[in-house]
């Protein structure tokens, strides 16, 4: 009443100096400038008589007066128009708010316990794998339940809710603001429009979705106590550790009942309120602290408790997460890969996949996952406890992972062998080293010194290759088929560590690769399975990378699409040079370290093995023009620091047979029944010795290519170049001369016919391992082509020849 008196006194003075205000006469007008009113004032001032003089300037007030009247009948059109159409749209927004208001209705409280699960299936998008959220929910009655439980959630999340009407319309605009200015998801919720979202889980993700859960609110408001929406709001919301409700979650924190939980507990959970998977004590134990201070001292602000209350609160204990029977055994990894991927991608929370009812289609196909988890469970009698096995398929074309062997049960381990744990990869990185030469304009049938026993520039030690062997003289895709280390390290040389590790990042590889050190192009640096195979799939695809993936599609209840596999086709390569490289690689599965993988496939199948250093790991990476394997194994200790991999089941000193032995069985399983393709056909078009002429033996020496092999093409020019070898090592002679020329001849004759001479590296009669000088540096563990292994007899190379290593190969 006091503030209306005011106002009429203000309204009845404002009235009474009106009223007193005097029209203005002729003498007080005044128009244009101030010294035009001075002027007209004296002229009044100097007539006489009934004569007035008239001014000279008349005319021109009146044009103008009249001139002034356009101006103003085209505002009054715009303002029309504008008041029209903004009246037209209040109205049509009201017709609109009425018809929600009428047709929204106020779900009972039990329809919350109904929230639909998230699912994941199998590639067909009917075979289930598991589902998110088991739906851990018990509705309390919330009569008992100590003051300050309430209160701690209004504090963190909706200090005016005894205040408002159900909307915070402040916030919905500020919320409106920063979405449209920033493009960030914010929301602006009361803690009854919070309680009503969970009616209508995804939509309220939508601005439309967000007026009828205001509208819901709304009505909510006015049918329920504040006691009612709170008691409601408690028993419905998501908490983490899949508890739906303070009950459940009470259960998942504390192993008590809400009941019992006391103010520290409370706040804590409170505090965790907007993203409690993300804020769980266990994964981020810092942000869960600054929450519960932050409640603490709001609660203390608005009144809940004493300072004395909040001084006595410490940080509570909570119990240990409890997996969920949803990831018992394999397919646990598949439903934590998944999450993953979808939560990194920022397309969902964590919560809203726990929450959201989505169905989500994998790219894992039912019968391949069997097949590869059956191989990778498959433990030989003596093969040691603590080996650890990782695998994956791939189809390079597309980047859909078709299947993982991450481990045989989640809740048993949950580090995953597929995406997460790390190995040594060994050889397996020689390729893009490889890919790299290539690119140098380097022809792959260049001479390179294969022996051991070499310095490189920047090395004290000295570089050997596994066993010691010594090789010769050969060209890069016999040096890529037999994994020459020594060869590789005189390409890295040439390319730069830089430049090799720059060329496997392009591939798509995200782990740290040393750039300062050249022994990076033997694998030394830890890689995951996955990472592996990202890299190798985009040479696979003929230089065009695909992120790999595991999700293909996700959709709401209404079959909407919300989510579609990334499709990004982007060519980092030239396609010629992986189809080089490819060429190469094939040697690995005909005459290579894993000879007889091709012929028992009955197709072409690109391959590359690979060894850690100390014989900590091997892996194995294969591939056809669709599906690309790897398998990896490793040895860790107790505390994960890798140890030697032990001999097993006849695989060699370092067991690396064994991931060469799982790529075929599960490729002959995998690919029972499909097309043979072809890869592509190669033209090398490179120089011998390099663009620079600098590479291996130099531009001097002769082509040719290796036993068993096409014969690459090569530039007519470059066969009939100069014959005189510039090479930076020819310190293994060829034992017919001691002129270069001689040396490159028998080498080369060596190249086209191993029986040429005992002293060719690959002679069929002697192991493998002699100098072109000493054929009695041979090692009997080397192959052997006079003894080559029966089909039926269980080895990764069968059939045709063994092999096996003791140093980084």
């Amino acid at each position: 009443m006091v503030y209306m008196s005011s106002y009429q006194r203000r309204a009845h003075a404002q009235g009474r100096a009106y009223a007193a205000r005097q029209p203005r006469t002729a003498q007080s007008k005044t128009y244009g400038t101030a010294e035009n009113g001075i002027s007209a004032t004296r002229a009044t001032r100097a007539g006489s008589g009934t004569h007035r003089p008239t001014s000279h300037k008349a005319p021109k007030r009146s044009r103008r007066r009249n001139g002034g009247r356009r101006p103003h009948r085209v505002l009054k059109w715009v303002l029309g128009i504008f008041f029209g159409l903004f009246g037209l749209g209040l109205l049509t927004g009201c017709a609109a708010f009425a018809y929600l208001y009428t047709t929204t209705e106020v779900p009972q409280p039990e329809k919350f316990a109904l929230a639909e699960k998230t699912r994941v299936y199998y590639a067909d998008g009917t075979t289930l794998i598991g589902s998110y959220a088991e739906q851990n929910r018990d509705i309390i009655s919330c009569e008992g339940l100590p003051s300050y439980l309430g209160n701690a959630i209004v504090a963190s999340e909706n200090r005016t809710f005894y205040t408002d009407r159900g909307v915070d319309l402040k916030g919905i605009a500020r919320a409106f603001w920063n979405n449209v200015t920033t493009g960030t998801r914010q929301g602006g919720s009361t803690i009854t429009q919070q309680y009503a979202e969970r009616y209508y889980l995804g939509e309220t993700t939508t601005y439309a979705g967000k007026a009828r859960e205001a509208i819901l609110a709304l009505k909510i408001a006015q049918t329920e106590s504040k006691d009612e929406v709170l008691c409601n709001y408690m028993n419905t919301i998501y908490l983490g550790r899949n508890s739906y409700g303070i009950q459940a979650a009470a259960k998942a924190y504390f192993n008590k009942d809400a009941k019992d939980l006391t103010l520290s507990e409370a706040a804590m959970i409170a505090g965790i309120i907007p993203s409690p998977s993300t804020w769980d004590p266990a994964d981020n134990a810092a942000m869960a602290k600054q929450r519960f201070k932050r409640v603490l001292n709001i609660m203390e602000e608005d009144g809940y408790i004493t300072a004395k209350d909040k001084a006595a609160a410490k940080f509570p204990d909570t119990a240990p997460v409890a997996q969920q029977n949803e990831y018992a055994g394999s397919t646990g990894y598949l439903l934590d890969m998944v999450e993953r991927e979808l939560v990194q991608s920022k397309a969902f929370t964590k919560e809203e996949l726990a929450t959201g009812g989505y169905k989500i289609v994998t790219t894992i196909d039912k019968s391949k996952q069997d097949v590869m988890q059956s191989i990778g469970d498959t433990r030989l009698s003596d093969m040691p406890e603590t080996l650890q096995i990782g695998g994956i398929a791939v189809e390079p074309k597309t980047g859909a992972v078709v299947s993982v062997y991450a481990g045989s049960d989640y809740l048993t381990k949950q580090l995953n062998n597929a995406d997460q744990a790390l190995f040594e990869p060994g050889s397996t990185m020689k390729p893009f080293a490889l890919l790299g030469a290539a690119q140098s304009g380097v022809n792959f049938n260049t001479l390179f010194n294969g022996n051991s026993h070499q310095h490189f520039s920047g090395l004290d030690a000295e570089v050997n290759n596994a066993l010691e062997n010594n090789w010769g003289y050969i060209n890069l895709y016999q040096a890529t088929a037999n994994s020459v280390n020594t060869v590789f390290m005189n390409v890295n040389e040439h390319l730069t560590p830089q430049r090799t590790a720059a060329i496997a990042h392009e591939a798509g590889i995200t782990g740290d690769i040393d750039e300062n050190s050249m022994y990076n192009v033997l694998g030394i640096n830890a890689l995951t399975v996955w990472d592996l195979a990202q890299g190798h799939s985009t040479i696979a695809n003929n230089g065009v990378k695909n992120t790999i993936h595991m999700v293909d599609r996700v959709i709401d209840s209404n079959n909407k699409d919300l989510y579609n596999a990334p499709n990004e086709n982007e060519r980092v390569f030239d396609a010629n040079d992986c189809a080089l490289v490819q060429k190469a690689m094939l040697g690995t599965t005909t005459y290579g370290t894993a000879a007889g993988t091709s012929t028992m496939l009955g197709r072409p199948v690109a391959g590359k093995s690979g060894t850690a250093n100390d014989e900590k790991a091997s892996s194995f990476v294969g591939y056809t023009p669709s599906l690309l394997n790897v398998w990896a194994i490793w040895n860790p200790d107790k505390d994960g620091n890798p140890q030697v991999v032990p001999a097993f089941s006849g695989y060699g000193i370092s067991s690396t047979g064994y991931p060469a032995h799982l790529f075929q069985e599960y490729m002959s399983k995998v690919l029972q029944g499909t097309q043979v393709e072809e890869f592509p056909t190669a033209k090398d078009t490179g120089k011998i010795g390099g663009t620079d002429g600098t590479w291996g033996l130099g531009k001097g020496q002769s082509s040719g290519t290796t036993s068993g092999q096409q014969k690459a093409e090569t530039d007519d020019n470059d066969s009939k170049s100069d014959s005189s070898a510039d090479g930076k090592d020819q310190s293994s002679g060829s034992g017919t001369g001691s002129s270069s020329q001689n040396t490159q001849e028998f080498a080369q004759q060596c190249l086209n016919n191993p029986s040429y001479s005992t002293e060719c590296p690959n002679n069929p009669g002697t192991n493998n391992g002699g100098t072109a000088n000493d054929p009695s540096n041979g090692d009997d563990s080397g192959p052997s082509y006079d003894e080559p292994v029966q089909p039926d007899e269980e080895s990764p190379f069968a059939p045709g020849e063994t092999y096996s290593y003791s140093t980084t190969e």
